[in-house]
């Protein structure tokens, strides 16, 4: 791995801000392997460097998992010329190069986007044949009936498109929970569409084991736990689940 600056890698690993990294390099409390590191610009490489930072040993992490509260109005992109995307809501220190949205949401679709550098791990989360669940709030513009659900737990033919059985819960005259595996373009908007009803509102709330943090504002992030990222995976699924 190429190597970087110190206090680029400290920053990334949430350790500080790379001021405050600096602040910690002045006062003396960093070492890179046994030695004392005199400069934030001074170069390592992240994956063979021993950090210690106020005598507590540093893991760099190689991979990075961070759930944003994606707000509507923003693209799922690594980066456009012309609007604002999910990489730009990142504090500076997090907005490493190869971050990119594992998967996306539609401008005007809100909530839970994984952001990380994981390929193996997005292409699996992602592909229908792992079955990873994710779920979604949608509001339309009709009232939903049982009927309806029994359309989504049958499978939605749309033209020659087919969406695979997806189990639907109604929360309100007009509201419902939708849960699906694919992730195909416009998917949910789509198969409301079919059965004749409009998504004026789309928020997802979940992705395989992981719920999207209540206490994440709109437009705010965090990295995931340990335990959050070996769920992202998790195979069950059920609305209630």
């Amino acid at each position: 791995m190429a190597a970087e600056r110190i206090d680029k890698i400290l920053s990334s690993q949430n350790i500080a801000s790379r001021s405050g990294v600096k602040a910690l390099i002045k006062a003396g409390k960093i070492f890179a392997n046994g030695q004392l590191v005199k400069r934030p610009e001074e170069k390592y490489d992240p994956t063979a460097t021993q950090f210690t930072v106020d005598g507590q040993p540093v893991t760099v992490q190689q991979y990075h998992y961070i759930m944003l509260n994606k707000p509507q109005g923003i693209l799922s992109a690594s980066r456009d010329q012309h609007a604002p995307t999910v990489i730009d809501l990142l504090p500076e220190e997090w907005k490493r190069r190869d971050l990119f949205p594992a998967g996306r949401l539609d401008k005007d679709t809100e909530g839970f986007i994984l952001l990380t550098n994981d390929g193996e791990l997005s292409h699996k989360m992602l592909s229908p044949k792992s079955h990873v669940y994710k779920l979604y709030e949608v509001c339309c513009d009709r009232k939903l009936t049982q009927e309806d659900v029994q359309s989504f737990a049958e499978g939605i033919h749309s033209g020659e498109q087919v969406f695979l059985p997806a189990e639907m819960k109604i929360t309100g005259e007009y509201t419902a929970l939708v849960e699906i595996c694919e992730g195909k373009f416009h998917q949910i908007k789509r198969m409301f569409q079919t059965i004749g009803a409009q998504v004026v509102h789309l928020k997802r709330l979940k992705i395989g084991g992981v719920w999207l943090d209540k206490n994440l504002s709109s437009g705010a992030a965090r990295p995931l736990t340990e335990s959050e990222i070996t769920a992202l995976l998790d195979r069950k699924h059920g609305i209630e689940s």
